[in-house]
C-alpha cells in the first residue's frame, strides 16, 4: 500500500496514482526507474511532533487531525500575533521550513471544511485564503469527489442524482440527499454550501494535558517590564482558555527562546490548583525573576499550565479567610472579563500592563 506519492512521480505517471493504492497497481503506471522508499514511521513521528510544537506557538487551540495534518483556531490569537491572517500563515510556513526543513500548505477559512479545501487548492508549499465569495468561485467548479468528506464510494451515488460538481451538490435538495444518504447527505450538502461550522472541538481544552500559548516577538526584548507585559497577555489568554475548559491547573511553566534560538523552560507547582489569571501571572513572573537575569534579551515567550484537575474532584486546602475572599474576588473579575470578551471581542477589556505588549 502506498503511503504518499511525490509530485514528480504523479507528473510522470501514465495514469492516476494516489496514496492508498496497492503498490503493484501503481507500478504499472509509473516509470520503470521510479524509486520506492521504504516507510520510516519513527522519522515521520519525530517530524510530526516538531511541526506540532511549532503550531502550538501560533495558537493554543490545535486539533491534530493526522500525522501530517492539523487545524488551528486563530480566533483568540490575532491580537498577540497581529491582525493579518496571511502574515501569520506566512510566518508559520517560514518557521516550519527553517526549523524542520520541509514545506507545508496552509489554508485559511471560517471552518474546518473551508480551511481544508483552501489548503488543497494550492500544493505544494501553498497558501490560500477562502472567504464566502471565493468559495463559490474556486470550490463550486470542482468535481464533487474533491469536496472534503465525499468519499469514493459516495461519488457514484451522487452521479445517479445528477450531481457531478460541488456546485450541483450545493444546489441540490437536502431532503432528497437525506433520503438517499441519511444524515451524511445533509452534512455534505452543508459542506458544499460553505455552511459547515463544526468547531475544533468544544472540549478540546478539557481533553488536553496542558494549555499553552507563546509568541515570537517582532524584536528582541531585554527590558524586564516589557517582558512581563508580554507574559501578562499570554497568561490572560491561557487563563481564559483554562476557565473555558472547566478545569484547574496544578502547574505553570514559562518558555523562553533566546535570539540565538536556544530554548529554556522552568515550571512551578501551585499550593492549590487554580484558574485565576493573576495566580498564573504571579507564578510566571516569579519564574522569570528567579531564572532569567534582568537585561538578558528574549525572542520568544510562552506560558503553559498543566496538571489539569476537575474542581469537583479536588479538595481545596484550608485557606485563611482573607486569602479565600481575595481569590473569590479575583475569580469573579476574571469571569466578568471573560463574559465581556465573549460578547464584544478579545480586546474589549485589557489590563493596563498589557498595553505595553500591544504598542506599535
Amino acid at each position: 500500500m502506498i503511503l504518499a506519492v511525490s509530485y514528480e512521480a504523479r507528473r510522470q505517471a501514465r495514469g492516476s496514482v494516489r496514496a492508498g493504492m496497492p503498490l503493484g497497481q501503481a507500478l504499472r503506471v509509473l516509470p520503470a526507474d521510479v524509486v520506492v522508499v521504504p516507510p520510516d514511521h519513527s522519522l515521520y513521528s519525530r517530524v510530526s511532533d516538531q511541526i506540532y510544537s511549532i503550531l502550538q506557538r501560533f495558537s493554543p487551540l490545535v486539533l491534530r487531525a493526522s500525522i501530517d495534518e492539523a487545524f488551528l483556531d486563530w480566533t483568540g490569537s490575532l491580537g498577540p500575533l497581529g491582525d493579518d491572517p496571511l502574515k501569520i500563515a506566512t510566518e508559520l510556513k517560514a518557521a516550519i521550513r527553517t526549523e524542520v526543513g520541509i514545506t507545508v500548505s496552509v489554508g485559511i477559512g471560517w471552518s474546518k471544511v473551508s480551511a481544508k479545501m483552501a489548503a488543497e487548492l494550492q500544493k505544494p508549499d501553498g497558501l490560500t485564503w477562502l472567504n464566502r465569495r471565493s468559495w463559490a468561485e474556486r470550490v463550486h467548479p470542482l468535481p464533487v469527489g474533491e469536496l472534503w468528506g465525499v468519499g469514493p464510494k459516495t461519488v457514484p451515488k451522487l452521479h445517479t442524482l445528477g450531481i457531478y460538481k460541488v456546485a450541483d451538490l450545493a444546489g441540490s435538495d437536502p431532503v432528497l440527499l437525506r433520503a438517499t444518504l441519511g444524515e451524511y447527505g445533509e452534512h455534505i450538502w452543508a459542506a458544499a454550501r460553505g455552511d459547515d461550522t463544526e468547531p475544533l472541538g468544544a472540549d478540546l481544552d478539557r481533553q488536553a494535558r496542558s494549555i499553552s500559548h507563546s509568541v515570537t516577538l517582532a524584536r528582541d526584548i531585554a527590558d524586564r517590564s516589557e517582558q512581563k507585559a508580554v507574559l501578562l497577555s499570554l497568561c490572560d489568554l491561557v487563563g481564559t482558555r483554562l476557565r473555558r475548559s472547566g478545569y484547574l491547573a496544578r502547574t505553570v511553566g514559562i518558555q523562553i527562546r533566546t535570539p540565538a534560538f536556544r530554548n529554556f523552560t522552568r515550571h512551578k507547582t501551585f499550593p492549590s490548583p487554580t484558574d485565576i489569571t493573576n495566580d498564573i501571572y504571579a507564578a510566571a513572573c516569579a519564574l522569570l525573576d528567579a531564572h532569567w537575569p534582568e537585561g538578558r534579551p528574549v525572542r520568544l515567550l510562552g506560558v503553559a499550565v498543566s496538571g489539569l484537575v476537575d474542581p469537583g474532584e479536588w479538595r481545596e486546602q484550608a485557606l485563611a479567610f482573607d486569602d479565600a475572599a481575595l481569590a473569590a474576588r479575583r475569580r469573579q473579575v476574571d469571569h466578568v472579563i471573560d463574559a465581556v470578551r465573549e460578547r464584544f471581542g478579545e480586546r474589549a477589556l485589557m489590563r493596563g500592563t498589557q498595553l505595553e505588549s500591544h504598542r506599535p
